[in-house]
């Protein structure tokens, strides 16, 4: 791993926001899955949660230009499930649906923790979650389509979340939390022994400053 790597990969660390997340109602193609996944990783999102009914969570690798690999994946059979545990982590859940209380997306306080959730591609957002969700949002539109896709609503949604944390400072400091941070980093700079150290339920080796292993060795004596 070159020095120009590890720094980058402290970077996009450093940036996580784990106050920020997607939640995804049953949209099912690849590539609009992907594509939100990629936005995520992009403004510094470490994980969703996607409400999938197929039998596997399956990413477009083209379209996700390989962001899967940086953002983690939480997968449900309900709505339900995600909406109530962050709800009770103290997040706001918000869904992107035209309706008469819905309101234009910039009005949100993003610097709040934030779920944002969008529906499926034919039939949006479900009433079971709508019920349930603390408020709506919409793109205002000035054409004659009165939808964007749900891959491109997301990234304009959350690029007004990225400028309302950079606004506030919110990409200043580290926000992920120690134990988090320090998981990540390893996997990130050696995914390899990550998995060899998960397969055997051996604990990570320390780093140094630079993302080496302290002891390369210490592998040789397992």
């Amino acid at each position: 791993m070159t020095p120009e790597r590890f720094q980058k990969i402290v970077s996009v660390l450093n940036h996580r926001q784990p106050d920020l997340t997607v939640i995804t109602d049953d949209v099912h193609k690849g590539q609009n899955l992907s594509a939100i996944v990629r936005t995520c990783d992009a403004v510094g999102i470490p994980e969703v949660h996607a409400v999938y009914s197929g039998n596997t969570y399956k990413p477009h690798t083209g379209t996700a230009m390989g962001s899967q690999k940086w953002v983690q994946a939480n997968i449900y059979q309900n709505v339900e499930q995600p909406i109530e545990q962050l709800q009770k982590q103290g997040y706001q859940v918000v869904a992107a649906h035209f309706s008469e209380r819905a309101v234009d997306f910039r009005d949100i306080d993003y610097c709040k923790p934030t779920a944002v959730l969008f529906g499926a591609e034919r039939d949006g957002v479900s009433d079971s979650s709508l019920e349930k969700v603390d408020g709506e949002i919409i793109v205002p539109m000035l054409g004659m389509v009165t939808s964007f896709n749900v891959s491109v609503a997301c990234a304009i949604i959350l690029s007004e979340a990225q400028r309302q944390r950079q606004v506030a400072g919110l990409y200043k400091e580290p926000r992920l939390d120690k134990k988090t941070y320090d998981k990540l980093l390893f996997e990130w700079c050696h995914p390899v022994i990550a998995d060899y150290c998960k397969a055997k339920g051996l604990e990570y080796p320390e780093l140094n400053e630079n993302g080496d292993l302290i002891d390369p060795e210490v592998l040789k004596t397992v």
